[in-house]
Protein backbone atom coordinates (compact mmCIF):
# COMPACT_ATOMS: atom_id res chain seq x y z
CA UNK A 1 0.00 0.00 0.00
CA UNK A 2 1.10 3.63 -1.14
CA UNK A 3 1.27 5.25 1.83
CA UNK A 4 3.50 8.70 0.22
CA UNK A 5 2.54 9.43 -3.80
CA UNK A 6 4.34 11.91 -6.30
CA UNK A 7 1.94 13.14 -8.77
CA UNK A 8 2.72 14.42 -11.94
CA UNK A 9 5.57 16.86 -10.23
CA UNK A 10 7.44 19.58 -11.89
CA UNK A 11 9.82 21.81 -10.39
CA UNK A 12 11.81 24.62 -11.10
CA UNK A 13 15.20 26.99 -9.76
CA UNK A 14 15.64 29.42 -11.82
CA UNK A 15 16.55 28.08 -15.45
CA UNK A 16 17.13 25.09 -13.98
CA UNK A 17 14.56 22.27 -14.19
CA UNK A 18 14.37 19.53 -11.74
CA UNK A 19 11.60 17.80 -12.15
CA UNK A 20 9.44 17.12 -15.15
CA UNK A 21 5.90 15.72 -14.78
CA UNK A 22 7.69 13.21 -12.50
CA UNK A 23 5.87 10.87 -10.77
CA UNK A 24 6.54 7.93 -7.86
CA UNK A 25 4.98 5.99 -5.04
CA UNK A 26 6.13 5.07 -2.18
CA UNK A 27 5.15 2.08 0.10
CA UNK A 28 4.43 1.19 3.37
CA UNK A 29 7.85 -0.73 5.04
CA UNK A 30 9.95 0.44 1.61
CA UNK A 31 13.96 0.93 2.58
CA UNK A 32 14.47 3.23 -0.24
CA UNK A 33 18.12 4.62 -1.68
CA UNK A 34 18.19 7.79 -3.77
CA UNK A 35 20.77 8.37 -5.87
CA UNK A 36 21.95 10.98 -8.76
CA UNK A 37 24.40 13.75 -9.82
CA UNK A 38 24.88 16.47 -8.02
CA UNK A 39 22.44 18.81 -8.65
CA UNK A 40 19.39 16.73 -9.55
CA UNK A 41 17.23 17.28 -6.91
CA UNK A 42 17.61 14.24 -4.18
CA UNK A 43 17.46 16.93 -0.94
CA UNK A 44 14.54 18.62 -2.62
CA UNK A 45 12.72 15.67 -3.34
CA UNK A 46 13.46 14.79 -0.11
CA UNK A 47 12.15 17.93 1.36
CA UNK A 48 8.80 17.61 -0.77
CA UNK A 49 8.42 14.24 1.43
CA UNK A 50 8.66 15.90 4.40
CA UNK A 51 6.74 19.00 3.47
CA UNK A 52 9.18 21.74 3.56
CA UNK A 53 9.04 22.37 -0.18
CA UNK A 54 6.42 21.92 -2.57
CA UNK A 55 6.26 21.49 -6.22
CA UNK A 56 5.25 24.23 -8.81
CA UNK A 57 2.50 21.39 -10.42
CA UNK A 58 1.41 18.27 -9.35
CA UNK A 59 0.77 17.02 -5.91
CA UNK A 60 2.27 15.48 -3.06
CA UNK A 61 -0.53 12.68 -1.58
CA UNK A 62 0.57 11.38 1.92
CA UNK A 63 -1.57 8.98 3.98
CA UNK A 64 -3.68 10.18 7.25
CA UNK A 65 -1.89 10.59 10.24
CA UNK A 66 1.57 10.08 8.52
CA UNK A 67 4.30 10.62 11.43
CA UNK A 68 7.09 12.01 9.64
CA UNK A 69 11.10 12.45 10.83
CA UNK A 70 13.96 14.40 8.78
CA UNK A 71 17.43 14.76 8.93
CA UNK A 72 18.61 17.33 7.07
CA UNK A 73 22.20 17.39 5.20
CA UNK A 74 23.45 20.62 7.17
CA UNK A 75 21.11 20.75 10.80
CA UNK A 76 20.44 24.07 12.23
CA UNK A 77 20.58 24.36 16.23
CA UNK A 78 19.50 27.49 18.32
CA UNK A 79 21.42 30.07 19.18
CA UNK A 80 23.67 30.31 22.54
CA UNK A 81 22.27 26.27 22.85
CA UNK A 82 24.46 23.37 24.76
CA UNK A 83 23.88 19.84 23.63
CA UNK A 84 21.86 19.40 27.14
CA UNK A 85 19.76 22.35 26.20
CA UNK A 86 19.13 21.18 22.98
CA UNK A 87 18.04 17.52 23.77
CA UNK A 88 16.13 18.72 26.85
CA UNK A 89 13.19 19.49 25.45
CA UNK A 90 12.35 15.79 24.07
CA UNK A 91 9.93 13.63 25.65
CA UNK A 92 12.46 10.75 24.95
CA UNK A 93 15.71 12.48 26.44
CA UNK A 94 16.72 9.19 27.37
CA UNK A 95 17.14 7.51 24.19
CA UNK A 96 18.59 10.68 22.96
CA UNK A 97 21.19 10.62 25.24
CA UNK A 98 21.87 6.51 24.50
CA UNK A 99 22.20 7.27 20.60
CA UNK A 100 24.79 9.88 21.63
CA UNK A 101 26.50 7.49 23.75
CA UNK A 102 26.51 5.49 20.72
CA UNK A 103 27.69 8.31 18.18
CA UNK A 104 30.68 9.11 20.41
CA UNK A 105 29.23 12.30 22.21
CA UNK A 106 29.38 12.27 25.94
CA UNK A 107 29.96 16.07 27.18
CA UNK A 108 26.64 17.31 27.57
CA UNK A 109 27.64 20.38 28.67
CA UNK A 110 29.51 21.11 25.53
CA UNK A 111 28.17 24.46 23.49
CA UNK A 112 26.78 23.09 19.94
CA UNK A 113 28.22 26.01 18.69
CA UNK A 114 31.69 24.44 19.57
CA UNK A 115 31.06 21.37 17.84
CA UNK A 116 32.63 20.31 14.69
CA UNK A 117 30.32 19.61 11.36
CA UNK A 118 30.75 16.05 12.12
CA UNK A 119 29.76 16.21 15.30
CA UNK A 120 26.59 18.64 14.49
CA UNK A 121 25.52 16.10 12.11
CA UNK A 122 25.84 13.02 14.57
CA UNK A 123 24.08 15.45 17.36
CA UNK A 124 21.07 15.81 15.17
CA UNK A 125 20.84 12.72 14.05
CA UNK A 126 20.78 11.11 17.82
CA UNK A 127 17.53 13.24 17.97
CA UNK A 128 16.17 12.34 14.99
CA UNK A 129 16.40 8.68 15.62
CA UNK A 130 14.87 9.28 19.41
CA UNK A 131 11.57 10.59 18.02
CA UNK A 132 8.03 8.89 17.01
CA UNK A 133 7.85 8.06 13.55
CA UNK A 134 6.82 6.01 10.58
CA UNK A 135 8.75 7.53 7.51
CA UNK A 136 12.40 8.28 8.20
CA UNK A 137 14.23 11.21 5.63
CA UNK A 138 17.84 11.09 6.01
CA UNK A 139 20.10 13.38 4.08
CA UNK A 140 23.53 12.01 3.83
CA UNK A 141 23.36 10.38 7.34
CA UNK A 142 26.78 8.51 6.99
CA UNK A 143 28.87 11.74 6.71
CA UNK A 144 31.38 11.50 9.22
CA UNK A 145 30.45 8.58 10.69
CA UNK A 146 33.22 6.26 11.39
CA UNK A 147 33.07 2.33 10.96
CA UNK A 148 31.74 1.62 14.03
CA UNK A 149 29.57 4.15 14.53
CA UNK A 150 28.05 2.78 10.66
CA UNK A 151 27.95 -0.45 11.77
CA UNK A 152 25.47 0.38 14.50
CA UNK A 153 23.42 2.75 12.11
CA UNK A 154 23.49 -0.02 9.28
CA UNK A 155 21.76 -2.29 12.60
CA UNK A 156 19.26 -0.10 13.43
CA UNK A 157 17.85 1.20 10.18
CA UNK A 158 17.90 -2.56 9.31
CA UNK A 159 15.80 -3.30 12.24
CA UNK A 160 13.45 -0.56 12.22
CA UNK A 161 10.14 -1.88 10.86
CA UNK A 162 8.88 1.59 8.88
CA UNK A 163 9.65 3.06 5.55
CA UNK A 164 13.46 4.75 5.04
CA UNK A 165 14.42 7.43 2.42
CA UNK A 166 17.83 8.56 2.98
CA UNK A 167 20.74 10.14 0.11
CA UNK A 168 23.97 8.56 0.74
CA UNK A 169 26.84 8.31 -1.06
CA UNK A 170 27.92 5.29 0.68
CA UNK A 171 27.40 2.31 -1.91
CA UNK A 172 28.44 -0.37 0.67
CA UNK A 173 25.25 0.99 3.33
CA UNK A 174 23.13 0.90 0.36
CA UNK A 175 23.49 -2.24 -0.31
CA UNK A 176 23.40 -3.39 3.69
CA UNK A 177 20.41 -1.07 4.31
CA UNK A 178 17.49 -0.33 1.08
CA UNK A 179 15.67 -2.38 -1.16
CA UNK A 180 14.57 -0.31 -3.76
CA UNK A 181 16.34 2.54 -5.28
CA UNK A 182 15.16 5.76 -6.60
CA UNK A 183 17.31 7.44 -9.25
CA UNK A 184 16.96 10.96 -10.04
CA UNK A 185 17.80 12.14 -13.74
CA UNK A 186 17.11 14.80 -16.26
CA UNK A 187 14.05 15.34 -14.68
CA UNK A 188 12.41 11.79 -13.94
CA UNK A 189 12.22 9.43 -11.31
CA UNK A 190 12.96 5.92 -12.23
CA UNK A 191 12.12 3.16 -9.80
CA UNK A 192 14.29 -0.46 -9.13
CA UNK A 193 13.08 -2.95 -6.70
CA UNK A 194 16.65 -4.36 -5.73
CA UNK A 195 19.64 -2.81 -3.24
CA UNK A 196 22.37 -0.55 -5.04
CA UNK A 197 24.24 -3.99 -6.68
CA UNK A 198 21.09 -5.26 -8.07
CA UNK A 199 20.18 -0.95 -9.18
CA UNK A 200 23.40 -1.72 -11.54
CA UNK A 201 21.90 -4.59 -13.42
CA UNK A 202 18.74 -3.18 -13.36
CA UNK A 203 19.96 0.17 -14.89
CA UNK A 204 21.79 -1.08 -17.74
CA UNK A 205 19.37 -3.45 -18.66
CA UNK A 206 16.67 -0.43 -18.83
CA UNK A 207 19.19 1.86 -20.66
CA UNK A 208 20.17 -0.93 -23.66
CA UNK A 209 15.84 -1.46 -23.97
CA UNK A 210 16.07 2.21 -24.42
CA UNK A 211 18.46 2.18 -27.03
CA UNK A 212 17.33 -0.69 -28.74
CA UNK A 213 14.02 0.97 -28.86
CA UNK A 214 15.61 4.18 -30.54
CA UNK A 215 17.55 1.80 -33.19
CA UNK A 216 14.53 0.67 -33.97
CA UNK A 217 12.59 4.25 -34.37
CA UNK A 218 15.66 5.46 -36.69
CA UNK A 219 15.28 2.20 -38.89
CA UNK A 220 11.73 2.75 -39.69
CA UNK A 221 11.91 6.62 -39.63
CA UNK A 222 14.42 6.04 -42.68
CA UNK A 223 12.43 3.54 -44.33
CA UNK A 224 9.54 6.19 -43.75
CA UNK A 225 11.47 8.86 -45.55
CA UNK A 226 12.95 6.70 -48.48
CA UNK A 227 8.89 6.07 -49.20
CA UNK A 228 8.29 9.60 -48.90
CA UNK A 229 11.21 11.11 -50.95
CA UNK A 230 9.39 8.65 -53.72
CA UNK A 231 6.45 10.32 -53.65
CA UNK A 232 2.86 9.37 -52.60
CA UNK A 233 -0.94 10.02 -52.96
CA UNK A 234 -2.15 12.60 -50.07
CA UNK A 235 -5.28 12.23 -50.98
CA UNK A 236 -5.71 8.07 -50.22
CA UNK A 237 -6.49 7.58 -46.41
CA UNK A 238 -4.04 5.27 -45.43
CA UNK A 239 -1.09 7.31 -47.02
CA UNK A 240 -2.27 9.99 -44.98
CA UNK A 241 -1.78 8.09 -41.90
CA UNK A 242 1.21 6.83 -43.03
CA UNK A 243 2.41 10.34 -42.99
CA UNK A 244 1.04 11.16 -39.87
CA UNK A 245 3.15 8.03 -38.36
CA UNK A 246 5.92 9.77 -40.12
CA UNK A 247 5.50 12.80 -38.06
CA UNK A 248 5.35 10.90 -35.16
CA UNK A 249 8.46 9.12 -35.53
CA UNK A 250 10.45 12.70 -36.74
CA UNK A 251 9.11 13.79 -33.41
CA UNK A 252 10.18 11.78 -31.31
CA UNK A 253 12.55 11.90 -28.39
CA UNK A 254 15.76 9.69 -28.35
CA UNK A 255 16.91 8.70 -24.84
CA UNK A 256 18.79 10.92 -22.84
CA UNK A 257 22.03 9.71 -22.09
CA UNK A 258 23.33 10.22 -18.40
CA UNK A 259 26.89 12.92 -18.61
CA UNK A 260 29.76 11.77 -16.25
CA UNK A 261 32.54 13.91 -15.30
CA UNK A 262 35.94 13.85 -17.47
CA UNK A 263 38.48 13.52 -14.98
CA UNK A 264 42.07 13.96 -16.94
CA UNK A 265 45.19 15.66 -16.67
CA UNK A 266 49.06 15.01 -16.62
CA UNK A 267 50.92 14.47 -13.75
CA UNK A 268 54.03 16.93 -13.35
CA UNK A 269 56.98 14.53 -13.09
CA UNK A 270 58.36 13.21 -9.93
CA UNK A 271 62.24 12.99 -8.98
CA UNK A 272 63.74 10.04 -6.77
CA UNK A 273 62.66 11.72 -3.62
CA UNK A 274 58.91 11.53 -2.34
CA UNK A 275 58.15 12.26 1.17
CA UNK A 276 60.12 10.69 3.83
CA UNK A 277 57.96 10.86 7.62
CA UNK A 278 61.02 10.83 10.57
CA UNK A 279 60.48 9.85 14.11
CA UNK A 280 57.45 12.51 13.70
CA UNK A 281 55.64 13.24 16.78
CA UNK A 282 51.88 15.22 16.81
CA UNK A 283 49.65 15.63 20.25
CA UNK A 284 47.30 18.44 20.99
CA UNK A 285 47.24 18.91 24.86
CA UNK A 286 46.87 14.89 26.17
CA UNK A 287 45.66 13.79 23.22
CA UNK A 288 48.35 12.09 21.41
CA UNK A 289 48.04 12.05 17.32
CA UNK A 290 51.19 10.76 15.95
CA UNK A 291 53.81 8.68 18.56
CA UNK A 292 57.42 8.44 16.44
CA UNK A 293 56.13 7.38 12.90
CA UNK A 294 58.37 7.31 10.08
CA UNK A 295 57.85 6.26 6.71
CA UNK A 296 58.78 6.84 2.83
CA UNK A 297 56.19 7.36 0.37
CA UNK A 298 56.41 5.13 -2.63
CA UNK A 299 55.94 6.82 -6.11
CA UNK A 300 52.36 5.41 -7.70
CA UNK A 301 51.66 4.22 -4.14
CA UNK A 302 47.58 4.05 -2.59
CA UNK A 303 47.28 4.44 0.88
CA UNK A 304 43.67 4.50 2.66
CA UNK A 305 43.86 6.05 6.42
CA UNK A 306 41.05 4.94 8.56
CA UNK A 307 40.05 5.20 12.16
CA UNK A 308 37.48 6.31 14.58
CA UNK A 309 36.44 9.88 14.72
CA UNK A 310 39.09 12.01 16.52
CA UNK A 311 41.95 9.48 16.11
CA UNK A 312 43.82 12.56 14.25
CA UNK A 313 42.87 11.42 10.70
CA UNK A 314 43.04 14.63 8.65
CA UNK A 315 46.01 15.78 11.33
CA UNK A 316 47.74 13.50 9.45
CA UNK A 317 46.66 14.82 6.07
CA UNK A 318 47.26 18.18 6.83
CA UNK A 319 50.92 17.40 7.93
CA UNK A 320 51.68 15.62 4.76
CA UNK A 321 50.31 18.90 3.20
CA UNK A 322 52.69 20.86 5.21
CA UNK A 323 49.44 23.07 6.99
CA UNK A 324 50.72 22.52 10.24
CA UNK A 325 53.86 21.25 11.66
CA UNK A 326 54.70 18.15 13.84
CA UNK A 327 55.93 18.86 17.45
CA UNK A 328 58.91 16.82 16.68
CA UNK A 329 60.47 14.73 14.15
CA UNK A 330 60.92 15.85 10.37
CA UNK A 331 58.88 15.40 6.64
CA UNK A 332 61.49 15.98 3.89
CA UNK A 333 59.34 16.66 1.02
CA UNK A 334 61.00 16.21 -2.76
CA UNK A 335 61.72 19.09 -4.47
CA UNK A 336 60.07 17.53 -7.71
CA UNK A 337 56.86 16.57 -5.22
CA UNK A 338 53.57 19.00 -6.13
CA UNK A 339 50.68 18.12 -3.47
CA UNK A 340 47.39 18.44 -4.26
CA UNK A 341 45.09 18.95 -1.16
CA UNK A 342 41.17 17.91 -1.63
CA UNK A 343 40.11 19.26 2.29
CA UNK A 344 37.10 17.48 4.74
CA UNK A 345 36.28 20.97 5.19
CA UNK A 346 33.26 22.69 2.98
CA UNK A 347 35.86 25.75 1.38
CA UNK A 348 35.16 29.20 0.89
CA UNK A 349 34.53 30.56 -1.82
CA UNK A 350 33.35 33.86 -2.75
CA UNK A 351 29.38 33.22 -4.48
CA UNK A 352 29.64 36.12 -5.72
CA UNK A 353 32.64 34.86 -8.24
CA UNK A 354 31.90 33.65 -11.58
CA UNK A 355 32.44 29.98 -11.79
CA UNK A 356 34.53 30.00 -14.68
CA UNK A 357 36.75 32.84 -12.91
CA UNK A 358 37.34 30.83 -9.66
CA UNK A 359 39.38 28.01 -12.27
CA UNK A 360 40.95 30.48 -13.97
CA UNK A 361 42.84 31.65 -10.99
CA UNK A 362 44.02 28.28 -10.76
CA UNK A 363 44.98 28.05 -14.31
CA UNK A 364 43.71 29.50 -17.60
CA UNK A 365 44.94 26.50 -19.39
CA UNK A 366 45.42 23.04 -18.36
CA UNK A 367 47.77 20.44 -19.82
CA UNK A 368 46.02 16.84 -20.16
CA UNK A 369 47.01 13.91 -21.83
CA UNK A 370 45.35 15.45 -25.17
CA UNK A 371 47.21 19.00 -25.24
CA UNK A 372 45.94 21.67 -23.83
CA UNK A 373 42.75 22.94 -22.75
CA UNK A 374 40.85 25.89 -21.93
CA UNK A 375 39.67 26.36 -18.04
CA UNK A 376 35.80 26.66 -19.80
CA UNK A 377 36.58 22.84 -21.49
CA UNK A 378 38.03 21.52 -18.18
CA UNK A 379 34.61 23.01 -16.82
CA UNK A 380 32.01 21.57 -18.88
CA UNK A 381 34.06 17.75 -18.66
CA UNK A 382 33.14 18.40 -15.25
CA UNK A 383 29.26 19.09 -15.74
CA UNK A 384 29.13 22.76 -15.68
CA UNK A 385 27.52 24.06 -18.25
CA UNK A 386 28.25 27.37 -20.40
CA UNK A 387 25.38 29.22 -18.62
CA UNK A 388 26.26 27.31 -14.87
CA UNK A 389 30.15 29.03 -16.26
CA UNK A 390 28.86 32.82 -15.80
CA UNK A 391 26.88 32.36 -13.06
CA UNK A 392 28.05 33.13 -9.86
CA UNK A 393 29.24 30.36 -7.17
CA UNK A 394 26.11 31.98 -4.89
CA UNK A 395 23.55 29.59 -7.34
CA UNK A 396 25.63 25.85 -7.27
CA UNK A 397 24.32 22.84 -5.10
CA UNK A 398 26.50 21.88 -2.32
CA UNK A 399 27.39 19.31 -4.33
CA UNK A 400 28.53 21.12 -7.02
CA UNK A 401 30.83 23.29 -5.13
CA UNK A 402 32.43 20.03 -3.96
CA UNK A 403 32.49 18.93 -7.84
CA UNK A 404 34.41 22.65 -8.53
CA UNK A 405 36.57 22.42 -5.73
CA UNK A 406 37.56 19.02 -7.07
CA UNK A 407 38.84 20.04 -10.48
CA UNK A 408 40.29 23.07 -8.87
CA UNK A 409 42.66 20.80 -7.22
CA UNK A 410 43.38 18.39 -10.04
CA UNK A 411 44.32 21.60 -12.44
CA UNK A 412 47.32 22.04 -10.40
CA UNK A 413 48.75 19.44 -11.96
CA UNK A 414 50.17 17.90 -9.45
CA UNK A 415 51.94 14.09 -8.57
CA UNK A 416 50.91 14.16 -4.94
CA UNK A 417 46.91 13.67 -4.05
CA UNK A 418 45.77 13.54 -0.49
CA UNK A 419 41.69 12.81 -0.44
CA UNK A 420 40.43 14.01 3.31
CA UNK A 421 37.30 12.16 2.86
CA UNK A 422 35.84 12.83 -0.96
CA UNK A 423 32.78 10.53 -0.47
CA UNK A 424 31.24 12.94 1.89
CA UNK A 425 30.03 15.13 -0.57
CA UNK A 426 30.71 13.94 -4.72
CA UNK A 427 27.70 11.82 -5.78
CA UNK A 428 28.26 8.13 -6.81
CA UNK A 429 28.77 8.67 -10.59
CA UNK A 430 31.34 11.49 -9.85
CA UNK A 431 32.80 8.78 -7.49
CA UNK A 432 33.39 5.95 -9.79
CA UNK A 433 34.77 8.06 -12.56
CA UNK A 434 37.41 9.74 -9.42
CA UNK A 435 38.11 6.00 -8.89
CA UNK A 436 39.03 4.94 -12.48
CA UNK A 437 40.57 8.21 -12.77
CA UNK A 438 43.03 7.64 -9.50
CA UNK A 439 43.91 4.03 -10.84
CA UNK A 440 45.42 5.44 -14.17
CA UNK A 441 47.12 8.25 -11.94
CA UNK A 442 51.01 8.56 -11.89
CA UNK A 443 51.68 9.29 -8.91
CA UNK A 444 50.83 9.15 -5.03
CA UNK A 445 47.50 8.75 -3.45
CA UNK A 446 46.38 8.94 0.00
CA UNK A 447 42.71 9.12 1.22
CA UNK A 448 41.27 9.51 4.32
CA UNK A 449 37.77 7.70 4.05
CA UNK A 450 34.65 5.91 5.30
CA UNK A 451 33.75 4.68 2.07
CA UNK A 452 34.68 1.20 2.07
CA UNK A 453 33.41 0.58 -1.50
CA UNK A 454 35.88 3.60 -2.10
CA UNK A 455 38.63 2.02 -0.58
CA UNK A 456 38.71 -1.36 -1.91
CA UNK A 457 38.76 0.41 -5.48
CA UNK A 458 41.61 2.57 -5.07
CA UNK A 459 43.77 1.88 -2.09
CA UNK A 460 46.06 -0.81 -2.12
CA UNK A 461 47.68 -0.51 1.54
CA UNK A 462 45.55 0.43 4.31
CA UNK A 463 47.05 2.44 7.82
CA UNK A 464 44.58 1.97 10.61
CA UNK A 465 44.97 4.48 13.80
CA UNK A 466 44.86 2.49 16.78
CA UNK A 467 44.01 5.22 19.20
CA UNK A 468 47.40 5.55 20.79
CA UNK A 469 49.37 7.46 18.54
CA UNK A 470 50.71 4.56 16.11
CA UNK A 471 49.64 3.13 12.91
CA UNK A 472 49.17 -0.40 11.88
CA UNK A 473 49.43 -1.11 8.42
CA UNK A 474 47.47 -3.82 6.27
CA UNK A 475 48.37 -4.28 2.50
CA UNK A 476 45.41 -4.68 0.25
CA UNK A 477 42.25 -2.86 0.38
CA UNK A 478 39.21 -2.71 3.02
CA UNK A 479 38.12 -5.96 2.39
CA UNK A 480 41.50 -7.43 2.62
CA UNK A 481 42.12 -5.13 5.76
CA UNK A 482 38.91 -6.83 7.65
CA UNK A 483 39.74 -10.61 6.88
CA UNK A 484 43.06 -9.42 8.15
CA UNK A 485 41.42 -7.70 11.66
CA UNK A 486 38.71 -10.94 11.57
CA UNK A 487 41.78 -13.40 11.50
CA UNK A 488 43.31 -11.35 14.79
CA UNK A 489 40.55 -10.89 16.85
CA UNK A 490 40.01 -14.83 16.69
CA UNK A 491 43.48 -15.52 17.32
CA UNK A 492 43.53 -12.80 20.15
CA UNK A 493 40.38 -15.64 21.49
CA UNK A 494 41.70 -18.44 20.99
CA UNK A 495 44.46 -17.40 23.06
CA UNK A 496 42.24 -16.60 25.79
CA UNK A 497 40.31 -19.99 25.83
CA UNK A 498 41.11 -22.41 27.94
CA UNK A 499 44.27 -24.59 26.60
CA UNK A 500 45.06 -28.11 27.63
CA UNK A 501 48.25 -29.11 28.46
CA UNK A 502 50.69 -30.58 25.84
CA UNK A 503 51.53 -34.14 25.77
CA UNK A 504 54.91 -35.31 26.28
CA UNK A 505 56.21 -36.32 23.17
CA UNK A 506 55.86 -40.50 22.14
CA UNK A 507 58.74 -42.51 21.09
CA UNK A 508 58.90 -42.96 16.92
CA UNK A 509 57.54 -46.47 17.23
CA UNK A 510 54.49 -45.34 18.83
CA UNK A 511 53.64 -43.14 15.79
CA UNK A 512 53.39 -46.49 13.79
CA UNK A 513 50.44 -47.74 16.34
CA UNK A 514 47.05 -47.23 15.28
CA UNK A 515 45.73 -44.54 17.66
CA UNK A 516 42.31 -44.74 18.74
CA UNK A 517 40.83 -40.50 18.80
CA UNK A 518 40.63 -39.26 21.73
CA UNK A 519 37.16 -37.93 22.61
CA UNK A 520 36.55 -33.89 23.17
CA UNK A 521 34.88 -33.25 26.65
CA UNK A 522 33.91 -30.94 28.61
CA UNK A 523 36.20 -29.91 31.88
CA UNK A 524 34.21 -29.90 35.09
CA UNK A 525 33.96 -26.17 34.94
CA UNK A 526 32.95 -25.75 31.53
CA UNK A 527 30.01 -28.50 32.48
CA UNK A 528 29.22 -26.44 35.18
CA UNK A 529 29.23 -23.33 33.31
CA UNK A 530 27.45 -24.72 30.61
CA UNK A 531 24.53 -25.57 32.49
CA UNK A 532 23.69 -22.16 33.87
CA UNK A 533 24.70 -19.76 30.89
CA UNK A 534 21.22 -19.92 29.30
CA UNK A 535 19.63 -18.61 32.92
CA UNK A 536 22.27 -16.22 32.86
CA UNK A 537 22.24 -14.55 29.51
CA UNK A 538 18.33 -14.31 29.92
CA UNK A 539 18.84 -12.48 33.67
CA UNK A 540 21.20 -9.70 31.73
CA UNK A 541 18.53 -9.47 29.33
CA UNK A 542 15.97 -8.53 31.96
CA UNK A 543 18.38 -6.11 33.91
CA UNK A 544 19.18 -4.42 30.76
CA UNK A 545 15.18 -4.48 30.26
CA UNK A 546 14.37 -3.11 33.94
CA UNK A 547 17.27 -0.12 33.67
CA UNK A 548 15.76 1.13 30.06
CA UNK A 549 12.46 1.29 31.67
CA UNK A 550 13.83 3.10 35.17
CA UNK A 551 15.58 5.68 32.52
CA UNK A 552 11.94 6.28 30.96
CA UNK A 553 10.63 7.23 35.07
CA UNK A 554 13.99 9.10 35.84
CA UNK A 555 14.42 11.17 32.09
CA UNK A 556 14.37 14.48 33.21
CA UNK A 557 16.98 13.81 36.38
CA UNK A 558 20.25 14.11 34.69
CA UNK A 559 22.15 12.60 37.25
CA UNK A 560 20.05 9.74 38.35
CA UNK A 561 19.96 8.75 34.12
CA UNK A 562 23.79 9.11 33.75
CA UNK A 563 23.97 6.81 36.65
CA UNK A 564 21.63 3.96 34.95
CA UNK A 565 23.27 4.21 31.55
CA UNK A 566 26.52 3.19 33.17
CA UNK A 567 24.55 0.20 35.10
CA UNK A 568 23.31 -0.60 31.18
CA UNK A 569 26.37 0.07 29.62
CA UNK A 570 27.94 -2.41 32.51
CA UNK A 571 25.44 -5.03 31.74
CA UNK A 572 25.47 -4.65 28.10
CA UNK A 573 29.28 -5.29 28.48
CA UNK A 574 28.79 -8.64 30.56
CA UNK A 575 26.07 -9.68 28.12
CA UNK A 576 28.00 -9.67 24.87
CA UNK A 577 31.11 -11.61 27.28
CA UNK A 578 28.32 -14.01 28.22
CA UNK A 579 27.08 -14.67 24.63
CA UNK A 580 30.45 -15.05 23.11
CA UNK A 581 31.64 -17.82 25.69
CA UNK A 582 28.03 -19.04 25.28
CA UNK A 583 29.12 -19.93 21.59
CA UNK A 584 32.40 -21.52 22.52
CA UNK A 585 30.21 -23.57 25.08
CA UNK A 586 28.20 -24.91 22.37
CA UNK A 587 30.15 -25.05 19.56
CA UNK A 588 32.21 -27.42 21.89
CA UNK A 589 28.73 -29.38 22.59
CA UNK A 590 28.10 -29.98 19.20
CA UNK A 591 31.49 -31.46 18.60
CA UNK A 592 31.65 -33.63 21.14
CA UNK A 593 28.06 -34.93 19.97
CA UNK A 594 29.72 -36.20 16.64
Amino acid sequence: MNIINFEHISKVFGEKTIFAEASVGIQEGDKIGIIGMNGTGKTTFLKMAAGLEVPDHGQIVKQNGLKIAYLSQDPEFPKGATILSYIQDDENVWKVQSNLQQLGIADYEESVSHLSGGQKKKLALAKVLASDFDVLLLDEPTNHLDTRMMGWLEEYLRKFKGTILMVTHDRYFLDCVTDHILEISHGQIYSYEANYSGFLELKAAREEMELAAERKRQSVLRIEMEWAKRGCRARSTKQKARLERLEMLKNGEAPVKDQTVELDSVETRMGKKTIELSHVCKSYGDKVILNDFSYILLKNQRLGIIGPNGCGKTTLMKLLAGIIRPDSGEIQVGETVKVGYFAQEEQEMNDNQRVIDYVKDIAEYVTTKEGKISAAKMLERFLFTPDMQYSPIGKLSGGEKRRLYLLGVLCGEINVLLLDEPGNSLDIPTMTVLEDYLNSFQGIVITVSHDRYFLDNVADRIFAFDGSGHLQQYEGGYSDYLLKKESEDISVNLQKAPQKEEKKAESPSKNTWKQHEKKLRFTYKEEREFAVIDDEIAGLEEKIEDLERQMEVHATNSVKLKELMEKKEEAEGKLEEKMDRWVYLNDLYEQMQK
